[in-house]
């Protein structure tokens, strides 16, 4: 009887963990909600280019135990610093600029951050890159002209109804954790661009 109840407990004690987690994350949102934006984009940003590693190197056949740990380091760095920050505040400039009561508004949100801050913020992506990567302006402007275009049709495809959902639907102390399940897997693919 013993070890069945001990297996209880310990189920238990698991099932705990998720509710403790969030229940942490929602404290630490209210808290300080540009810091854990920030470091919940910063980690997931990282996971998303070791996610891109690990994809590439079994294309390639290759072992996947070898990570290359700039890559991941970078794009905690960007994630951090930029993606985290700046979605925050983007997320509140929409609700501000155009508030629920204007007409259409879901529409006109999702017109501003698909014409708007995507293109910007994809150019922003490219430039943060090249730097961390100690790359040149030349350098940059290459991987603009090979990269940003083909990136932008693939970001349109991909985020605009990701970002209807995120606008309209989820509440707006998750958008950008939200947004960032979603990059996880967008990085990996900006990540592969990069090769």
């Amino acid at each position: 009887m013993a070890p069945a109840a001990s297996r209880l407990r310990a189920g238990a004690a698991l099932g705990a963990l998720p509710r403790r987690a969030l229940a942490q994350y929602l404290r630490l949102l209210r808290l300080y909600p540009v810091l854990t934006k920030a470091a919940s984009s910063g980690i997931l940003s990282a996971l998303g280019n070791i996610l891109a590693q690990i994809i590439e190197k079994k294309q390639k056949k290759e072992d996947s135990q070898n990570i290359n740990a700039s890559g991941p380091l970078r794009y905690a760095v960007y994630g951090f610093f930029v993606t985290g920050p700046l979605s925050h505040y983007f997320y509140l400039f929409l609700e501000h600029w155009v508030p629920a009561e204007v007409p259409l508004a879901g529409l006109k949100r999702l017109l501003l951050d698909r014409l708007l801050f995507a293109p910007a913020f994809l150019l922003l992506f490219f430039l943060a890159m090249s730097l961390l990567e100690g790359k040149d302006a030349a350098a940059f402007a290459a991987r603009v002209r090979t990269g940003f275009w083909p990136a932008m049709r693939m970001n349109w495809r991909v985020w605009t109804p990701v970002q209807f959902v995120n606008i309209n639907y989820v509440p707006l102390q998750f958008r950008v954790l939200f947004a960032n399940l979603v990059a996880l897997f967008w990085y990996a693919y900006l990540a592969s661009l990069g090769k």
